[in-house]
């Protein structure tokens, strides 16, 4: 597979990245932070509904069976609509492809929802937001060369955008802690092998082996943990107020944003499609204000600050290099 060009869209030897393949992908992935930033709300709406199951079940186990349920209709859609789809499904080169990318999404995910478990959301998502460095630690590690300076200031900003908007964070480095920066990782090699990968292999078809093996290693995961052992602790997904936020976390969440990314990310450096998901949290604050879950302080405007102003610097910077 061919390396990145650094400080320039992702692209092949052997084909030059046209610009308006650049823009469009730039779109489709400001897009994909906009849906993303409501799943926050998606699953709280959930959560909220389940708090007797949580109680009973264990936060865990309800979030495992979430995730399952949530891949398993993204899963579906795919099947439904996509031939390439179905015919994945009997590639064994696509489930390759699949197992490495849903693996470490499940991971991250996993990791993540251990960490939320004894850490406030806003030292998650500061923590969380370490994506965008470990993207481009492991990125100069694999390739053996040294991003561009504007990326790299990119980089810092969105760091601090993301882990500051809701103020900042208060570390004593516990467990939770500790976990959640695992999950940063793994988001970081999620984003780095989804370039890699999906320049090699159908998107569509990696997309669908992918949703499998996340429902499939949720499913496993409930078991376990010494759940999923009767119906009940599986019917609670189609309760009112449940089935409505986990089918748009499985639609909009699952199966458009990261069909959407598989299909658009591999035309950017992996470094830049990471500094542009770094806004999920301007739209997740924009949302919580717009729905009373969030309070305002002057710390959305610095935070969103930095990270708009963190993507217009690499993108303005960038854009001129790649005209070059």
């Amino acid at each position: 597979m061919a390396e990145s060009a650094v400080g320039h869209g992702a692209q092949s030897a052997t084909t030059p990245l046209a610009p308006n393949q650049r823009k469009r992908a730039i779109a489709a992935l400001l897009v994909v932070t906009s849906v993303w930033g409501a799943t926050f709300i998606w699953m709280k709406q959930a959560l909220n509904e389940l708090q007797p199951e949580i109680e009973a079940y264990g936060s865990n186990r309800v979030v495992g069976v979430l995730v399952a349920a949530r891949f398993a209709i993204a899963a579906l859609v795919m099947v439904v609509f996509f031939p390439k789809a179905r015919a994945a499904l009997r590639d064994k080169e696509q489930w390759k492809g699949g197992a490495l990318l849903g693996g470490v999404m499940l991971v991250g995910f996993v990791t993540q929802m251990i960490g939320l478990d004894e850490i406030n959301p806003a030292v998650s998502a500061f923590l969380t937001s370490l994506y965008v460095v470990f993207t481009a630690l492991i990125t100069i590690f694999m390739t053996k060369s040294q991003p561009s300076r504007v990326l790299m200031f990119g980089v810092l900003l969105a760091t601090f955008g993301a882990g500051f908007i809701q103020g900042p964070p208060h570390l004593t480095w516990g467990f939770g802690e500790v976990m959640t920066v695992v999950c940063a990782v793994f988001f970081a090699l999620h984003i780095i092998y989804t370039q890699r990968i999906t320049q090699v292999m159908d998107p569509v078809g990696v997309t669908q082996t992918s949703f499998a093996v996340v429902a499939l290693g949720a499913v496993a995961m409930v078991l376990l943990l010494g759940g999923g052992r009767s119906i009940e602790e599986w019917r609670f997904i189609f309760a009112d107020g449940v089935f409505i936020p986990v089918l748009c976390l499985g639609i909009g969440g699952s199966f458009f944003c990261l069909l959407l990314l598989n299909m658009y990310q591999r035309y950017l450096h992996p470094i830049q499609a990471a500094i542009i998901y770094a806004l999920e949290p301007v739209w997740a604050t924009t949302y919580g204000l717009g729905l009373g879950l969030v309070d305002w302080s002057a710390w959305i405007l610095i935070g969103g600050g930095a990270l708009f102003l963190g993507n217009i610097v690499v993108e303005l910077f960038t854009h001129a290099d790649s005209e070059e």
